[in-house]
């Protein structure tokens, strides 16, 4: 069943201040989660002296929001499907969690099915409860120290819960983390021009012989991907990019945040002017598009720069 949590991240300078600050606030130790969630539980037996234990979490390509496999010290693994907008302030994160006997097996059939893993998260966590609310601290490999806190199955309380929290944790606006930590692990470019190339690898251009990739991240942090489809009928033949927004629409989504695309013979691909118009309007003028190849420094422009005075839904009001 999907459940669904009010979530926050902030980074997190020092961890062990913010741990005492939330228990003086009544919250109290946790331990290795068995799955469930026990609001407001007893400590756990030599929590004390060993709060933290290691998480991994193993990203897979999702068609809709993201997928992770989680190991973790101590405790059963999981396979986590989810989505929530990238977003400062707190925002809701609709999930599914399915216990995992065997993550080996899992992972191998994942990535036969979908492709190597996208990128990998490793931390470890501390975890503290407070009404239905948990504060994991964590300290991240690459990223590190972070304070995140979620109000499980929130109601109408919500709110003001969480700005209790931020407040007794001292959590200030100049802290607050839109993305989570695989998009930070991530460089944002490189992940896009990766499934570019992917997709131009399967373009279908018997006549041009000009394979052309795009993807496009939305901002559930999906990233869709298309290649150019030729016809013999010239006129009939689609763009990468209109392919790419084409599985960006099928999956339920409707903004990206940024595009990339990659071509076989050319090491910078620019859209063509319809698709120009076609990504203004699902992304704003300061999303960024990345023209190059994986591996290499991008040449980025904005969409604002390709196309200056694009129409807009606005024109049709005028």
């Amino acid at each position: 069943m999907m459940a669904v949590n009010l979530e926050l991240k902030a980074s997190d300078p020092d961890p062990t201040a913010t741990a005492a600050r939330a228990l003086a606030f009544g919250a109290r130790e946790q331990g290795v989660p068995d799955g469930g969630f026990v609001a407001n539980a007893a400590p756990t037996a030599g929590i004390a002296t060993n709060p933290a234990w290691h998480q991994r979490d193993t990203y897979f390509a999702a068609r809709r929001g993201r997928l992770k496999l989680r190991e973790q010290e101590g405790g059963p693994a999981e396979l986590i499907s989810y989505r929530r907008d990238d977003a400062l302030q707190a925002a809701e994160s609709s999930y599914l969690r399915v216990p995992v006997p065997d993550p080996g097996t899992l992972s191998a059939a994942l990535e036969r099915a979908l492709g190597p893993a996208v990128v990998v998260v490793s931390k470890r966590r501390r975890l503290l409860v407070w009404e239905n609310a948990r504060i994991h601290l964590d300290d991240v490999d690459e990223l590190g120290t972070f304070v995140e806190i979620e109000i499980v199955g929130p109601g109408e309380r919500a709110p003001a819960q969480m700005a209790r929290l931020r407040e007794a944790l001292g959590i200030e606006d100049s802290a607050l983390v839109a993305k989570g930590y695989a998009d930070l692990l991530l460089d944002g470019a490189q992940s896009l021009l990766r499934a570019a190339d992917a997709a131009m690898r399967n373009a279908y251009a018997p006549y041009s012989s000009f394979k052309v990739g795009a993807a496009v991240r939305a901002p559930s942090g999906a990233i869709y991907a298309g290649a150019n489809v030729e016809n013999v009928a010239f006129p009939q033949g689609a763009c990468a990019e209109a392919a790419a927004l084409g599985a960006l629409v099928t999956a339920g989504e409707t903004a990206i945040t940024a595009v990339a695309v990659v071509a076989e013979k050319v090491e910078h691909c620019p859209p063509c002017g319809g698709c120009r118009q076609r990504l203004a309007e699902f992304g704003d003028p300061d999303v960024p598009v990345h023209l190059g190849r994986p591996g290499h420094e991008p040449s980025t422009v904005t969409l604002g720069e390709l196309l200056p005075g694009a129409f807009s839904r606005g024109d049709l009001e005028a």
